[in-house]
């Protein structure tokens, strides 16, 4: 009855928030309403997708840990990968297009199958039908797996380890063709793309091969094959354990050693008598030019001539100028 506040339902219980005790006071209306769209099966913790997706993270995590630097070679500029036995991977879709382009020689173009082919892609399937290099269908697992996790697009291209000749067979090669020797020596050339153009001013100027020291110094990778447009499949590149020594053998051969200096006897008087002889040409660094022993083991040094504000030549250019020189020498009569 009205008035009455010992009624059931009408009390408030002692240390409670809750309110009255008899009736929902509509928490089984608010508990109908929507709450909103319900998460991604990723976004739910105790989900089989979320735990998939956390086991895929990390192990995207410890792959990237192990990915090689960006300067390594397999990934960043260079774009190729190169492995201990010599052999190299070049990556990428604009990669291997040039290299097929230069005509780097390859073992086999692996292709990732069911790729979205662009213009490129298609070049590089054409170049290297026409060259004869085996394509490879590939998974995108497989690409990663040979590629070690680099930025591959879909193409790689396997390139075997350069074949270099012996210091000897340069002289051989003069001695068949019935001409003077001429032989590019080279002295911490560290850069590829100087080495491939040397070996491409080497081939216009008919020199009969180029050596290189086996340590601090460039090889013949596909970066060097690339720059020399070719010409290294010409002109062959011979690698030495000691470029002193070899120098001596070619000295004992006969052949006179010039060295590339710029305090040396300037190109414009170099003696045609000497030039049309057999004689070996050596280039050192634009830094730190030629090493002492190296230096030493030169019969002449000559310089190029240059205005007051150049102090040195890049060695591609400086090879290039005085191999024009001396084959301008031994055209002369």
């Amino acid at each position: 009855m009205a008035g009455n506040s010992q009624r059931k339902g009408a009390m408030r219980k002692a240390g409670t928030k809750k309110g009255q005790t008899v009736g929902s006071g509509g928490q089984r209306r608010r508990g109908l309403e929507p709450k909103g769209p319900t998460p991604k099966a990723t976004e739910r913790t105790k989900h089989p997708a979320a735990r998939k997706a956390r086991a895929d993270a990390k192990k995207a995590e410890a792959a990237a840990k192990k990915a090689p630097a960006p300067r390594s070679g397999a990934r960043g500029g260079t774009s190729v990968r190169t492995k201990k036995d010599g052999s190299e991977l070049v990556i990428g879709r604009n990669a291997v297009v040039e290299a097929l382009r230069a005509g780097v020689p390859g073992t086999a173009l692996h292709v990732q199958t069911f790729l979205d082919t662009d213009d490129r892609v298609k070049e590089a399937v054409v170049l290297a039908t026409e060259a004869r290099i085996p394509l490879k269908e590939s998974s995108r697992p497989d690409l990663d797996r040979i590629t070690q996790g680099a930025v591959h697009q879909g193409l790689a291209l396997a390139v075997p380890a350069y074949e270099y000749a012996d210091a000897e067979d340069l002289l051989d090669r003069a001695d068949e063709a019935g001409e003077a020797a001429l032989v590019v020596a080279l002295d911490g050339i560290t850069d590829p793309r100087n080495l491939g153009a040397i070996v491409r001013s080497a081939a216009a100027f008919g020199a009969h091969g180029v050596v290189v020291p086996e340590r601090r110094s460039a090889g013949m990778t596909a970066a060097a094959w690339k720059t020399s447009a070719g010409a290294a499949a010409r002109v062959p590149v011979a690698r030495v354990t000691n470029l002193t020594r070899a120098l001596k053998a070619y000295a004992d051969a006969g052949c006179m050693v010039i060295g590339l200096a710029a305090g040396g006897t300037t190109l414009d008087d170099l003696d045609p008598e000497l030039a049309s002889g057999p004689l070996v040409v050596v280039v050192g660094s634009e830094g730190d030019g030629l090493s002492r022993l190296v230096a030493e083991s030169c019969d002449v040094m000559v310089g190029i001539p240059m205005t007051n504000d150049t102090e040195s030549l890049n060695a591609g250019v400086a090879a290039g100028v005085t191999l024009y020189a001396v084959s301008h020498a031994r055209r002369t009569p």
